[in-house]
């Protein structure tokens, strides 16, 4: 299948944005053709410069780290903005549907509704897997998009890696598979399938196992054309000079990075035991993530007493599959402690 022809007829057509920066790429040292302010900024850093409208130093340092080539490498304001130009790019408004699969990450729904798309929801199965049958029931010739979050947030489970390539061999739309919470997972990141299959599109984010939330700094990974297609659609300079430095020398400390993991990894086993131990909490679900969705009797009313203790944790028990539930993140040792003994001295 060629991709391309997946894309909305006006995207086809659209003549991007020319940056000054995109018409001259080399060095000089008199820059006078973007309006910038020529003076400095009030910044030590040269800020009054914008910045790699293509983030190729950012992308060749993440390269290097997961092997996946810069032409196949998209980065976003967060993951988030690269969900929402997947939309605009590949989805016609009032005509296209995606599928998503309930529980799941909230922002598939409110990008498609921002989009004016389609939502077609087909919920896991009891045991938060997917339910195959019903997805190919669901599919039409107007379904572009299938998302498919795994590890799955809010449940932490990764799904069956041969039900999601079952998808991918067979949808003829984009296959877009979120892994936020990859690195926590004992399942390797489909990244590596990235050649195989033409719609495949991997997401990936440095909110989680590198610690920076605050950056919003996402990233998308999948063939040359879709790429193409993201950079064509997205604002000229999505991704701040601050961010760029800020991620080049993060990336400079991956050994960090992993204890970092490994400790999470332990710790969430550690807190999965103990919570299973308690007598109100009835299902401690098995996670691939940096949180732990639990069972608990009561679970409102649970959150409620461990907010007057200035402990937050996610209720969930409203979102479907999910009943009297609440996911809690994997915190520090002490966090942890404090929020066992909370559930322990307030059953």
């Amino acid at each position: 299948m060629d991709v391309r022809d997946l894309q909305r007829e006006n995207i086809k057509n659209l003549k991007p944005y020319s940056t000054a920066r995109d018409e001259f790429k080399g060095q000089a040292s008199v820059y006078l053709d973007a309006n910038e302010n020529s003076f400095g900024s009030p910044l030590p850093a040269n800020y009054n410069r914008y910045p790699d409208p293509l983030q190729l130093d950012v992308k060749d340092a993440i390269s290097k780290i997961k092997g996946v080539p810069i032409e196949n490498t998209f980065l976003g304001n967060g993951s988030d903005e690269a969900i929402d130009l997947l939309f605009r790019a590949f989805c016609n408004p009032g005509k296209d549907n995606v599928i998503i699969l309930p529980p799941t990450y909230g922002m598939y729904e409110v990008s498609a509704g921002i989009n004016d798309v389609e939502v077609r929801k087909v919920n896991l199965t009891p045991d938060f897997q997917l339910d195959l049958e019903k997805i190919a029931e669901t599919i039409d010739t107007n379904t572009k998009m299938i998302f498919i979050c795994s590890p799955n947030n809010p449940t932490g489970n990764s799904l069956n890696r041969t039900d999601i390539e079952t998808i991918l061999a067979n949808f003829k739309g984009l296959v877009v598979i979120d892994e936020a919470y990859i690195n926590f997972a004992k399942q390797k990141t489909f990244i590596q399938e990235l050649t195989e299959y033409a719609n495949l599109v991997v997401l990936q984010t440095f909110s989680k196992a590198w610690g920076l939330a605050a950056l919003r700094l996402g990233m998308a990974f999948s063939s040359t054309h879709v790429i193409d297609i993201l950079n064509k659609v997205k604002p000229p300079y999505n991704i701040n000079q601050a961010t760029q430095d800020l991620a080049l020398v993060a990336l400079q400390n991956i050994q960090q990075v992993n204890e970092w993991i490994k400790l999470t990894v332990n710790e969430r086993d550690r807190l999965g035991n103990a919570l299973s131990r308690l007598e109100n909490v009835e299902k401690v679900y098995p996670s691939d993530a940096n949180f732990i969705l639990v069972k608990i009797e009561d679970a409102h009313n649970i959150y409620n007493q461990l907010v007057e203790q200035g402990i937050i944790v996610r209720d969930r028990s409203k979102v479907v599959l999910c009943d009297d539930c609440l996911r809690i993140t994997v915190g520090t040792v002490e966090e942890n402690n404090q929020l066992l003994t909370a559930l322990t001295t307030n059953p």
